[in-house]
């Protein structure tokens, strides 16, 4: 492979962000792009790979355990008594949320990257160097190898968000999720959903797989709602394309019937969630980027959410980790890490209740670690943080399911897709043959005939 170099980005010119690097051959980067090498002031350490855990892990041991660094204890912690002495190194919604949020604390660790792909997938991210297309908007993806990075030397910011959309979670997960939104103002009373989810990725299984080869379908989602009562029985299942509009289905069970909800997507409320949660708002991003204008802005030191094993220890109640001051910070684990910051300000043509968004983009991994939205009115509306950990059935393939969104303004929180007080742990399918993976299992007469049983 011949030498290369990182893409042009702009740097921004406030002081306290710092352009990292200004270009690298191949020998320097690994098969996503990210560099090898430890940053100049040795906060970020040299790219160290996958790492195997400790011997004894089966699926359904809590991961933390058989981690090799977990007995390590944090450098520093970060709160409103010394956040101005680390401020160059958050962004302006963490810098918030310690200055706002009473006894807000971040412990910060070594750092450590050891995120990589499976071997297959990084020759696909390295076929896509010159494979992977996007159409004349340059915000749809046509075709690449997949899976694997799709532009790991990005261009455009849309090009990097991308890279989030479409990464490696294998050919599918299944984990009973609960989704828990804190109270409003004068009241104790929480939102406590629970229920089975399945994600499906046809395109995730080893080998090398084109959109075209799987009808252009990025990925199906089914669940339904176990408790609370009220809800029990409602199911939904999507389909998010490559291509096309998403299609979404609700089975409502006073009605006994399944209707197609054609508005489900972008800025619409999800349903059950007092308004506090959008459809896009998923898993920090989802859905497409069309309503938007992306910037590649520049990469970045930053303290950020990394090897959050505390975040998956389904044994402990949820009550006790998502408390009314906020996520538990003896849950939370935070690295140096370079990231890409990536900012979408919404189209004049374009409808959204957000006027900005900004993503940090974890250079070894592409997964988007913080998220900060802003409104109409230019205010910084709501900040996200996602939990990343290697994943053992991955071959130590980064994900990051779990994550908490807070609202800068109401004062309410969201904190979606941990496994808290569920009993059984997120499971990942490298590959897998099941009904529950196969395309006809996320359609409509599916679910009804599934729900109506």
């Amino acid at each position: 492979m011949g030498k290369r170099k990182i893409g042009v980005v702009s740097a921004i010119a406030a002081a306290a962000f710092l352009v990292v690097g200004t270009a690298a051959v191949a020998d320097d980067l690994t098969p996503v792009g990210a560099e090898r090498a430890a940053s100049s002031d040795g906060l970020v350490p040299a790219f160290a790979g996958r790492q195997s855990p400790e011997p004894g892990w089966e699926y359904g041991k809590y991961r933390g355990d058989f981690w090799k660094h977990k007995g390590e204890k944090p450098l520093y912690s970060i709160d409103a008594s010394n956040v101005e002495k680390y401020a160059t190194m958050l962004s302006p919604g963490q810098i918030q949320l310690i200055k706002q949020r009473k006894g807000y604390r971040m412990d910060v660790y070594p750092s450590h990257r050891e995120c990589q792909l499976p071997d297959f997938a990084e020759e696909n991210s390295k076929a896509n160097l010159t494979g992977a297309k996007v159409d004349s908007t340059g915000e749809m993806l046509q075709t690449a190898a997949l899976p694997g990075v799709v532009f790991s030397e990005p261009k455009t910011g849309a090009e990097a968000v991308m890279n989030y959309i479409y990464r490696y979670r294998g050919e599918g997960l299944e984990w009973s999720v609960i989704t828990t939104v804190s109270p409003r103002a004068g009241s104790s009373d929480w939102i406590d959903e629970t229920g089975p989810q399945t994600l499906y990725f046809p395109w995730g299984k080893p080998g090398k797989t084109a959109p075209q080869d799987v009808d252009q379908l990025n990925y199906g989602i089914w669940s339904v709602v176990a408790t609370p009562p009220a809800l029990a029985g409602q199911g939904y299942v999507g389909r998010l394309y490559f291509d096309k509009d998403t299609e979404t289905y609700y089975y409502y069970p006073g009605q006994r019937r399944v209707r197609r909800a054609p508005a489900y997507t972008y800025d619409a409320p999800i349903i059950g969630f007092e308004n506090q949660y959008l459809m896009d708002e998923f898993n920090m991003f989802n859905g497409h980027i069309d309503r938007f204008n992306w910037k590649l802005v520049g990469k970045k030191e930053m303290i950020v959410p990394y090897n959050d094993f505390g975040m998956y220890k389904y044994q402990e109640s949820l009550h006790d980790v998502a408390t009314t001051d906020g996520i538990a910070a003896a849950n939370r684990r935070y690295e140096v890490h370079r990231v890409w910051v990536v900012e979408a300000t919404v189209k004049p043509t374009a409808r959204h209740v957000d006027s900005k968004k900004v993503l940090y983009l974890d250079e070894d991994s592409w997964l988007a670690l913080i998220g900060e939205d802003y409104d109409a009115q230019g205010r910084l509306w709501k900040v996200r943080e996602s939990y990343p950990i290697p994943i053992n059935e991955l071959d130590g393939a980064c994900d990051n399911e779990p994550f908490v969104q807070y609202d800068m303004i109401s004062g309410r929180y969201v904190f979606d897709s941990s496994s808290f007080g569920q009993g059984s742990d997120l499971h990942y399918y490298k590959e897998v043959n099941s009904p529950k993976f196969k395309s006809g299992f996320y359609t409509a007469e599916s679910l009804r005939s599934r729900s109506e049983r």
